[in-house]
């Protein structure tokens, strides 16, 4: 029993830390979004597509703006304490200031400019409450980078459990006593709440002495030296998001949930890939300065490993999409059957992608992502404009396959250039 607590709590090599931290990451990940898909589920059902995809709508442009708002602070944070360990207190404290100058530019942009970017008006109603939700996944993300730091996932992995415990426990009451898109916002809101309480709570050591720790000379580099590795950041957003947003805008608020309902599962499935390079990334951070030949070892091991998986789970998408959209949200989204086969074609991009692209980060070439970046931008948007109004939910499902093809093939090319694949 000592033995397997000692595995589980303590970094004893290389090897048992990176799959020490795998198994963190991945049951606090499986446990949270199996609790919050409980309440999504739940939340489908009773709110009805167009109420569901109001509240999917506000919760996107919330979710684009959390990503906005980090610009890679937590990224940097993750790097460059894992490398320099003696400035780490330095690092969190500035970064801490910085992200808050940051929220309050973004909360007052979208309390100014929100009505003008939806014609849906129970979006606009419900988007004060999940703002908050916004601020608080932003601060709480930066306690997240510190235990990625230390490599101490079980920390991130307790707190993302806790947190979505609190939001599936408070939106199941709230919604049994008012099904409503208000009363699940009040729930998120809440439940973040609680998860910031939580990791500052139990990372509290490490936030001590934020005014002394401060450096006003340091605001500038961590925002020049942030940015690139928000932009992976960012490209997932315009990826994830902009379908619903662009949907939001062009057609209706029932096709909006239809789309959310065919997304969710598929977002279920990227986290394999996400905590797996997140767990392998402060190794090849450190191995990138040291034994570069060591990284294309890793990547060929990791990469190999996700595309035995994605391919399964690609073709059981594909043949048993109905009844899986059934089970989940009822006949009434039957709609989104289609989209959701369409888009079970990502997995296969996106698994191996997400360890490429930590490994440009880790060889510090993440102004490539200048490039990326904007290809997915133009590229979505381009094709979402092209395809949503004659094919609704297909054509944008069809545009994030399209564009994620380009951006991911850019991916692949600079990931081959840097680590000699």
């Amino acid at each position: 029993m000592r033995g397997i607590l000692d595995w589980l709590f303590k970094n004893q090599s290389s090897g048992q830390t990176i799959a020490k931290n795998a198994v963190w990451l991945f049951s606090g990940q499986m446990i949270g979004r199996l609790l919050r898909a409980v309440v999504v589920i739940y939340a489908a059902r009773v709110l009805g597509a167009a109420s569901w995809g109001a509240f999917s709508y506000a919760l996107g442009i919330a979710a684009f703006l959390t990503i906005f708002s980090d610009i890679g602070i937590n990224a940097l944070i993750t790097k460059e304490a894992s490398r320099n360990p003696e400035l780490k207190e330095r690092y969190l404290s500035t970064a801490l200031f910085t992200k808050l100058g940051l929220l309050v530019f973004f909360v007052a942009g979208v309390i100014i400019f929100f009505p003008y970017l939806t014609k849906i008006e129970e979006a606009s109603a419900i988007m004060p409450i999940l703002i908050f939700v916004f601020a608080f996944d932003t601060l709480r993300d930066l306690g997240s980078a510190v235990s990625r730091a230390l490599e101490k996932m079980q920390i991130e992995a307790g707190i993302n459990i806790f947190t979505n415990f609190a939001i599936a426990v408070l939106g199941l009451a709230f919604l049994i006593v008012q099904p409503t898109s208000y009363s699940l916002s009040f729930a998120y809101a809440i439940g973040s709440a609680l998860g910031l309480v939580a990791i500052f709570w139990v990372l509290k050591d490490h936030f001590k002495n934020l005014f002394k720790n401060f450096r006003k000379e340091l605001i500038g580099p961590i925002l020049a030296t942030a940015w690139p590795f928000g932009l992976m950041g960012i490209m997932g957003a315009i990826m994830l998001n902009t379908d619903i947003i662009m949907l939001g805008w062009l057609r209706s608020a029932e096709e909006v949930g239809y789309y959310s309902a065919a997304q969710k599962p598929i977002l279920l499935l990227y986290v394999l890939p996400t905590l797996l390079a997140t767990s392998i990334f402060p190794l090849m951070a450190r191995l990138a300065k040291t034994n570069p030949a060591a990284v294309k070892t890793l990547l060929n091991k990791y990469v190999g490993l996700v595309l035995k998986f994605a391919f399964p789970i690609a073709i059981i998408g594909l043949f048993f999409a109905a009844p899986i959209i059934n089970l989940l949200f009822g006949s009434e989204y039957a709609p989104s059957v289609s989209t959701f086969r369409i888009l079970m074609a990502t997995v296969l991009i996106v698994y191996p992608s997400t360890l490429l692209g930590n490994a440009i980060f880790a060889f510090d070439r993440q102004k490539s992502f200048v490039t990326f970046v904007a290809v997915a931008t133009f590229g979505n948007v381009l094709f979402n404009f092209l395809l949503i109004p004659p094919f609704g939910i297909e054509g944008a499902a069809a545009s994030t396959v399209i564009t994620q093809l380009i951006t991911n093939y850019l991916i692949w090319r600079k990931a081959r250039q840097v680590t000699a694949l």
